[in-house]
């Protein structure tokens, strides 16, 4: 198995080890655009893996900060009372990028910059870039994908 993230068609497709798509969803990749640098806000592009899967069985709309679920549950009340904050919920596929000087070690580490798929609050549109980085996926989508895909999945980031 495969996944392939399109930055320019906001889509991910799940592709089976001969190629065929198995599953697409649309996304939100990065609104500040594709780059690799720290502080970027930027989506990495290349080669990647899932090094890590968070929050199996975790309910919906679970807050996470720093890969942790906080016990909350996210809820249009609570955001209000957050204003501009970047949701993580429900699960987070944590991605390592594969290729030294590009997308792993030093200043553009995809994993030292914990760029994640993830789930988002249903109101979070998809289908144009919105996130400070990350993959955004609505939350049905993303626990989906958390199911299919085991951990050290290849994912491939690309602007086409």
């Amino acid at each position: 198995m495969k996944i392939h993230i399109s930055v320019a068609r906001q889509l991910l497709t799940l592709l089976d080890d001969n190629g065929q798509t198995i599953r697409e969803y649309v996304v939100s990749t990065g609104k500040a655009g594709v780059g690799e640098m720290f502080g970027s806000f930027q989506t990495p592009r290349g080669r990647h893996l899932i090094r890590a899967k968070i929050g199996a069985d975790a309910p919906d709309n679970t807050i996470f900060v720093r890969r942790r679920p906080t016990g909350e549950v996210w809820s249009a009340e609570l955001e209000k009372s957050h204003p501009g904050r970047d949701w993580i919920l429900t699960r987070i596929l944590w991605l390592s990028g594969c290729e030294p000087g590009k997308n792993r070690l030093g200043r553009v580490d995809t994993m030292r910059r914990f760029i994640y798929i993830h789930g988002s609050p249903d109101r979070a549109e998809m289908g144009k870039p919105g996130s400070h980085g990350c993959i955004r996926m609505r939350n049905a989508d993303i626990v989906e994908l958390f199911d299919l895909v085991p951990a050290y999945t290849a994912v491939e980031i690309t602007e086409d």
